[in-house]
Order: structure tokens, then sequence, then C-alpha cells
């Protein structure tokens, strides 16, 4: 997705041989016209894929999945890391490690808002070590419903979570796939 590439060219910050900063249009401060795009772009990758949930993880998942579930007429659920006096019924859970942030959260959602029936499309901000990804998968699982594909707004590919998908049979669609951090420099798979 080139107006994606761009941005990220135009406006992420390399960290480190590991860590790509996008907090000016993702992360932290969000482009609501870039969000608008990429949600055009996963609704028409997955049209033909019968999806009745998207699911995501706070928080940098949610405004491409809300741009996702505008376009497919689907709702979008966020699996929270932190508990509310609110979120309190028997849980569908898992442990999940943030790379970047260096801790381990356990995300939840309600079982009222996923059943047997959904086919769900998992929406996330970044893959690198797969975890938020196998964390989602559990949950839906937990529900008995069904993983449709998994959206990918950055893939980090020289990280080993696409591998890791792909050897469990999931469609992943990454709009843009890194090949390198190396020097400083964006290198995007061709």
């Amino acid at each position: 997705m080139e107006a994606l590439h761009q941005k990220i060219r135009e406006e992420g910050i390399v960290l480190s041989d590991q860590v790509l900063k996008v907090d000016a249009f993702l992360n932290h401060q969000i482009d609501p016209a870039l969000m608008q795009l990429i949600g055009n772009e996963f609704a028409t990758l997955f049209a033909d894929s019968g999806i009745t949930k998207i699911v995501t993880i706070e928080a940098s998942g949610i405004a491409p999945a809300i741009m996702t579930g505008l376009k497919l007429g689907v709702p979008v659920i966020f699996a929270r890391k932190h508990q509310s006096l609110t979120l309190t019924e028997n849980l569908l859970s898992a442990t999940v490690y943030s790379f970047t942030k260096q801790v381990e959260s356990t995300v939840a959602i309600s079982p009222r808002h996923l059943n047997s029936s959904d086919r769900v499309l998992v929406i996330d901000d970044f893959l690198a070590n797969g975890k938020a990804s196998q964390a989602l998968i559990s949950i839906i699982k937990q529900a008995g419903a069904s993983v449709v594909g998994i959206g990918i707004v950055i893939e980090k590919s020289f990280q080993g979570g696409r591998a890791e998908l792909d050897a469990q049979g999931y469609r992943v669609e990454s709009l843009a796939r890194v090949k390198s951090l190396a020097g400083g420099v964006v290198t995007f798979v061709e």
C-alpha cells in the first residue's frame, strides 16, 4: 500500500534495527485519512470472507479496526489490557508479551460479544513476533468462533511472527512489510 509506505518513509523513526516508531500517524497521533485508506484496503482484501466481527487489541489497533469495521458494516471488539469494574464476568482472556514495551499483559474480551457463529477478522497495528495475534486467536477460539484472517498494518518481516501464523494455516495480509531497519533506513519487502 503505497500511501502507507510513503507515510512510514516520511514520518516513521527508526529507533534501532528492531524498533520502528510510528507515533506521528498510528500509535499516538492518528492520521484519520490514512486510517480510512487502511480500513478500505482491509475491507477489500477480506470482502468475501463472511466476516461478522473484527477483533483487535487496545490501543493502537483500534483506529484501523474501526475503519475496517465501518467499511464492512460489522462490529469491532477490542481486547482490554486493563480490567475495569464493568468488565468482570467470566472473561475470555490470554496473556501477551509486548516486544516494544517489554511487559506481559493479560488481555480480555467479554464472552457476550463473541460466539461460535462468528467469523472473525483480527486487525493489529504491528506484527513482529506474533504474540498479540496469538493471544487474540486464543480468545477467539475460547469463544468457539473462527478466525478468517489477520490484517496487519505494519509487519516486521525480519521477525518470526508471520512464519508462525503461516505454519498454523492463518491467512495474513500485511499492508506494509518491512524487510529491514538496518542503518536507520526502512526497506520494504518487494
